[in-house]
């Protein structure tokens, strides 16, 4: 088992067992621990380590853990109440609500409780992670010469010259010096959002879409506009639609394996979204995450949108985190013109520079022999837990199964591999559509009761949902065991509810 779940659990165990000592009482020594539960010295440390944090237990260097002493009375309640209208006044003429909803990035971000099996997760299974090269590249690279040393505030240049590379494709069209190191996707795509928009304008985004991307906006004072998405990606007809309506100067999307829906941006409607945002004189904000989890049955890739771009139209956010561990937070943004220097400022105000070691970090795992290997590998890893998720669907619920628009014609699969619905050649997840009449949230809670924790789809809309949905990710489960045994824990959920499920 890996070290941090059994950790987790050991520390569940060493908590009930606490009532057997007085307060101040040794507990037993760490080397009697690893041989009566059967674990390493690590998961003894991480067990201990996370009941000092909550106050139950005392270590002492030298000496060993110790029963906490009960708390004290508490103290008096400190009243807060004067902060609700703090928090929520708005000056005059101000319409962007300043309340910032994060539930739907903190549901997939939440560690779920030991035993419960985790197919809502946004991050691939430790299991998946490089762990020994990521710890192999960053002892190389605090040895190199200077890697202690405040490195420029764009990013170091070698590592902007791979990412520029990567990004703009063998055309080159991408130069390092149109390229930004950030402390991962998700800070560059809040900077992107905060350079190009003003607050209080509004910003046009897929429908669904992710979460996080939504959270970002409205805490940037952005008001989300949707529009419809299908199989192919954003409906090009319904986006120059938008931008005219609403008066929208960006777009924000996902062209290829959009979250959550896993779709591919169509080659044709990749020149629309171009030709329609230029022509509205607006940003395209490109949120490339997931060019590095392609299936091994994914067609070659299309391109970036930027590296067709020739307008400067497109800021491109990249990151190297989902295919590599949640802990390597190294990501960039590629712009061209003025509005790279805003980004650079924004990022110098928000966060100065990213560490010079962990870019050191990153350019030693992106360069060594093993990273192709490592691509390979979760290429295959996600294509199978991929099709054990489809096939335990059609198994346990086959009313969960969307019977929807079909395959993007852009990657014109075979309609027969999932059975009609679209199943998508990269990316961590798949987008169901729930019965009609289905509580999603209701759903969702009497699934982590039966020990699977899934993501309620409302969270990805910006707008009323027209349907209830769940995304389910096949790439934070241990395996396909695990895959199959969350979705019959999820049909027992169904059951409790009375949801049909064939």
């Amino acid at each position: 088992m890996h070290e941090r779940s059994s950790g987790a659990e050991l520390a569940a165990i060493l908590r009930a067992e606490l009532n057997r000592y007085s307060p101040g009482e040794k507990l037993p020594s760490s080397r009697v621990l690893v041989e009566r539960h059967r674990v390493s010295p690590v998961t003894v440390s991480r067990a201990l380590a996370e009941l000092a944090a909550e106050g139950l237990v005392v270590t002492r260097p030298g000496a060993g853990a110790f029963r906490a002493e009960p708390r004290g009375e508490a103290s008096r309640p400190v009243d807060t109440s004067w902060q609700e209208i703090a928090l929520s006044a708005e000056p005059a003429g101000d319409q962007v609500p300043r309340s910032v909803d994060a539930s739907g990035v903190l549901a997939t971000l939440a560690r779920p409780a030991p035993g419960v099996i985790e197919l809502n997760g946004g991050y691939l299974h430790p299991d998946l992670q490089p762990e020994r090269a990521l710890s192999a590249a960053l002892a190389r690279a605090g040895r190199r010469p200077g890697a202690w040393v405040r490195p420029p505030v764009e990013g170091v240049p070698e590592l902007r010259a791979w990412f520029a590379r990567e990004i703009g494709g063998p055309g080159g069209a991408l130069a390092a010096s149109d390229v930004l190191i950030t402390a991962g996707g998700q800070s560059a795509l809040t900077a992107a959002l905060r350079a190009v928009a003003p607050p209080g304008a509004p910003v046009l985004v897929e429908s669904p879409t992710y979460p996080g991307m939504l959270a970002a906006a409205r805490a940037s004072g952005l008001r989300p506009v949707p529009v419809p998405t299908d199989a192919d990606g954003v409906r090009t007809d319904l986006l120059a639609d938008a931008f005219r309506a609403s008066g929208a100067r960006l777009f924000v999307c996902q062209p290829l394996f959009a979250n959550p829906t896993g779709a591919v941006l169509a080659r044709e409607r990749r020149r629309e979204v171009l030709r329609v945002a230029r022509a509205a004189g607006a940003f395209v904000i490109e949120d490339d995450f997931a060019r590095l989890l392609g299936h091994d049955d994914a067609p070659p890739l299309p391109p970036t949108l930027i590296a067709e771009d020739q307008d400067g139209t497109v800021v491109h956010v990249r990151s190297l985190t989902k295919a590599t561990s949640p802990n390597l937070r190294v990501g960039a943004l590629a712009a061209r013109g003025p509005v790279l220097d805003r980004l650079r400022a924004i990022q110098v105000v928000d966060s100065f520079f990213v560490p010079a070691p962990l870019q050191e970090a990153a350019l030693e795992l992106v360069g060594s022999p093993g990273w192709t290997r490592h691509l390979r590998l979760i290429a295959g890893e996600l294509t199978t837990r991929r099709n054990a998720l489809i096939a335990a669907l059609h198994g346990q619920l086959p009313a969960f199964v969307e019977r929807g628009p079909g395959y993007g014609a852009a990657y014109g699969g075979d309609p027969a591999r999932g059975g009609g619905r679209y199943v998508p050649p990269g990316g961590y997840q798949l987008w169901l559509r729930l019965p009609d009449g289905t509580d999603e949230a209701a759903l969702a809670g009497a699934a982590l009761r039966a020990g699977v924790a899934v993501a309620a789809g409302r969270p990805s809309f910006a707008a009323e949902p027209p349907a209830a949905h769940f995304r389910l990710s096949f790439a934070a489960a241990a395996g396909t065991g695990d895959i199959a045994e969350g979705i019959r824990r999820l049909r027992t959920a169904c059951t409790e509810l009375a949801v049909p499920v064939d």
